[in-house]
Order: C-alpha cells, then structure tokens, then sequence
C-alpha cells in the first residue's frame, strides 16, 4: 500500500486544492492510504472529513507581521507542533509527504525532508511565501501555477501544473436551470455573485451593502452574495428590517457549480485559487485584491489578469465607492463582458490535480502503475 501524507489549509484556497489531488491520486492509485495534517480550528479540519479522508491537527498559527504580544506563543506553538508531526510521521511511515501551503504545511514538510521522505510543494501564487521560499530547498518537486518562478525556485525542481481547481467546476453545460431553482433565481434578470473567500471579506461585504444602498437590486440585477461565516449574523442583521428579495445571501456557499453556472458576472478577492476556479468556468471578473495577505500575493495575481485584459480590478480602499458603478458599467457592456470571459477561458488550466498526482507518484521509490 502507498502512504501519502498531505499537509496545508488554513483558507478553502488550500484545502480544496489538497482535497482535488487526494481525489486525483486515488483514482491513479487503487491501494493508498492518505492522511492530511491540519492547523487545529482551521477550515481544513470541518472540509477533508466531509471530504471522506482522515485528518490530524497540529497547534499552530501563523506569525504575524508587526508587533502583538500573540507572537510570543508562536515559538512554542511551532515547537509543539514540529513534535506532533515528527510523532505522526513515525507512526503513519509515508512514502511522500505534499505540502499545499497553511500553517501546518511547515513543520510537516520540514519534519518529512528531515526523515528523508520525499516531498513536495505546490506553490499557487505568482509570488511564493516565505514558508514555500524555505521549503523549497528541501523538497523535491515544486508544482507552480505560473511561469517565471525560477527567480524564486530552483530551476531543476520546477514543474508548471497550474492549481487544482474543484471537479466539479470543470463543465457548468446545462446547470443553469437547475442553477435559477437552486438559489431561487429569476429569468431575465442579470445575476452578480459576490464571494470574498471562505471566511469572508468585510470590504466586499461593505461594498455590496453600498451597491444595494445605490439601488443596484432594483435594476434588473440579482445577488449571489456568499459573506463568510464571520460575517452572515450581521449581514442578515442589517438587512432583517428591509425588503430585498432580488438579494440571496449565504454565509457559506457549498454548490459553488451552480454558483458560477447562475452568474453572469462575478466579484472576488484574487487569491490563487480564486482566479484558477475563474479561469476554468470563464466568468468576467471584477477582482478586489485583499491588502491582508503575506508577500502582497493578491494584487500581483489581479494585476496579472489585468494585464492580460481577463478581469477588472478596484483597489481594497477604494471598493466601496467604485464597485457599484464598475458593475453598472460592466453590465451595461456585453462587448466586455464577453471578452473578460474569453480571455481569462485561454488562463484556464484544467488538468491540474492530475498533473500534480502525477508528480507525487514519481517521487515514490519503486513506484510502479503498472501494478497499482
């Protein structure tokens, strides 16, 4: 039997990637056993066992970069958390060890290389993390999403994949009638689906309240607005006394297939994952990158779809003013629309989970297909 021990989360920009390549690994592979490691309370730990794998969690969090007396637990956090992945590595005994980014991606990976296993990285963005830059030169294989990575990487290590994205995105053809019942939807309306994430993003969710205060539901446009879980209680709150029934509001959106087969237009953060979803459904795009994230990796990928002319782009602090006329004007140009949706189509990479899979089982001493 093969082990595979794969390691990340944090946000659904890592754990549904890790979960696509544990899905594409067991179709390759008949006798696997996979193990996902962690961070304790993150997303990771509700998803992979709704996903149907087993999951451990390690006591870890992330450093934060300016001065807060919650830093002082970090060092013994990391130390705590290097023990439990070194113990669970021994008793699992992986031939591989993947690495998909998050807190617990880390330890476990550096944990892996010291014993000599084989490991991997899978780095989504155009500009990696300090963990990836330090990892990567104690892994074997880096899958990237972007060209150009050798400035960061070793050149020998490289192998461009592009992100795994859900399965169940890759053909929307005839969802949208179920699409219209599922969300409760009407014909002839324009519908705009707004999503900030997995746990929300305050900015888009201010936006969107800016837009509807501007009258944008009483315009022929309808609303998929996913706010986040941190953020549905007061979304709801604000709008209990008001009579929106064009706006559909979720805390959390688990059919993001139907999602993107009702939307005629999309509003997101620019993670990685993100964009790799919208480049396979080929949806127009008005992009707001997040300023809260490591390395500024949000503004580099929107500013990579810019120029490409695949996605619009409003800057964080300038959202709230700016998103109702942009999806105004948006929507009152199917010239552009159609080609925003055709340009970010040609971004697309479908075939990502595969690849990576690929590249997980060739680090596998002895590995043969042929009998697996």
């Amino acid at each position: 039997m093969i082990k595979v021990i794969i390691s990340g989360g944090g946000t659904g920009g890592h754990v549904f990637p890790a979960i696509a390549i544990a899905n594409a690994l067991k179709k390759k592979v008949s006798d696997i056993d996979i193990l996902f490691i962690g961070a304790k309370g993150r997303l990771e730990m509700e998803k992979v066992p709704a996903a149907g794998y087993q999951i451990e969690g390690l006591t870890i969090s992330g450093f934060i970069r300016r001065f807060t007396w919650k830093n002082l637990s970090f060092p013994v956090k990391l130390v705590r958390s290097m023990l439990k992945a070194r113990s669970i590595i021994s008793r699992f005994k992986p031939d591989v060890a993947v690495g998909v980014g998050g807190y617990a991606s880390g330890p476990t990976l550096r944990i892996a290389a010291s014993k000599n296993i084989p490991a991997l990285i899978q780095e989504q963005n155009s500009f990696p993390g300090v963990t990836n830059r330090l990892l990567a030169q104690k892994v074997k294989t880096i899958c990237v999403a972007y060209g150009g990575m050798e400035k960061f990487f070793p050149p020998e290590k490289i192998v461009l994949t592009g992100n795994p994205v859900r399965q169940d995105l890759s053909n929307l053809d005839g969802l949208e009638s179920e699409a219209m019942k599922h969300f409760g939807l009407l014909e002839g309306r324009k519908t705009l689906l707004v999503m900030g994430g997995s746990g929300g993003a305050g900015t888009i969710n201010a936006s969107v309240k800016a837009c509807i205060a501007h009258g944008l539901d009483k315009e022929n446009i309808q609303v998929i607005w996913q706010t986040g879980k941190f953020y549905y209680d007061q979304v709801m709150q604000d709008f209990s006394a008001l009579n929106h029934p064009e706006i559909h509001v979720y805390p959390f959106i688990d059919r993001m297939d139907l999602a993107y087969a009702a939307a005629d237009l999309v509003v997101s953060r620019a993670g990685a994952i993100a964009i790799s979803e919208l480049c396979v459904v080929g949806k127009p795009v008005i992009l707001i990158p997040s300023p809260n994230v490591a390395e500024d990796h949000q503004q580099r990928n929107a500013e990579a779809l810019v120029f490409r002319k695949a996605a619009l782009m409003i800057n964080d602090s300038e959202a709230a003013a700016q998103l109702y006329f942009t999806v105004r004007s948006a929507f009152g140009n199917e010239t552009q629309l159609a080609e925003l949706s055709r340009n970010v189509s040609g971004l697309a990479i479908t075939n990502a989970a595969d690849a990576i899979a690929d590249e997980v089982l060739k680090l596998i001493p002895d590995y043969n297909p042929e009998k697996n």
